[in-house]
């Protein structure tokens, strides 16, 4: 069997598990899947069918090459790099941020994955208009260490949803029980202030470290 047949024959029997969709986009409206929800289910079959893949990163293109364990063939595919710029968060976080999307998306492509239509769904863009100079803002920000995040307290997006974005983030690229407790003391006096000023947040933000946590258990 080519590794052509197979990666079909892979496709096909994702096509036929049921698979939901945690993930959501709550200004367009819509559901959709995260790597969580298809990428066990994926690796399981490619194991059975006999198929590997690997995902790697370059100065221009992020690749999902798909390998043939059997015969040795094998199935490139590419998506062009890009950037991120989370508000308040270090650069290889950012790194982290639009590695974790373009291996999502690379699967999805790989998967032939059909989901809603994010361009269709998305608001029309209104031309900006001109601003006036915004005052010096004032940051708020963790200790001085590796995971330390760093807020303007008068970002637009408002500090409870920055602290968040940036928290999600970091939680996404951490690989150890280790890193999610140091995410948390690096940043305390942070979380601290959230829970006087939003418990909700603060809440939501707790039970995103207590599933992290869960996943090297």
């Amino acid at each position: 069997m080519s590794v052509y047949k197979k990666l079909m024959q892979a496709r096909v029997k994702l096509q036929a598990t049921k698979i939901g969709k945690s993930g959501h986009n709550k200004f367009a409206g819509y559901s959709y899947m995260q790597l969580d929800d298809f990428l066990p289910v994926t690796q399981n079959i490619f194991a059975e069918i006999g198929l590997c893949g690997i995902i790697s990163y370059g100065v221009e293109f992020a690749t999902l090459t798909i390998i043939d364990t059997d015969g040795g063939g094998e199935v490139v595919i590419q998506s062009p790099m890009s950037t991120a710029a989370l508000k308040g968060c270090h650069e290889v976080q950012n790194l982290g941020a639009v590695q974790t999307y373009l291996r999502r998306y690379l699967w999805v492509t790989a998967m032939e994955i059909v989901e809603h239509d994010a361009l269709d769904s998305a608001p029309p863009v209104e031309e900006e208009k001109p601003k006036a100079a915004a005052p010096k803002l004032e940051k708020v920000k963790g200790k001085d260490a590796a995971w330390q995040i760093t807020i303007d307290e008068k970002d637009p997006g408002g500090f409870a949803n920055g602290l968040k974005e940036c928290t999600d983030i970091l939680l996404t690229v951490s690989e150890s029980v280790e890193n999610v407790n140091a995410i948390f003391q690096t940043n305390r006096q942070l979380y601290d202030k959230l829970k006087e000023e939003n418990k909700v947040v603060y809440d939501e933000i707790l039970e995103s470290f207590k599933t992290r946590k869960a996943s090297f258990q």
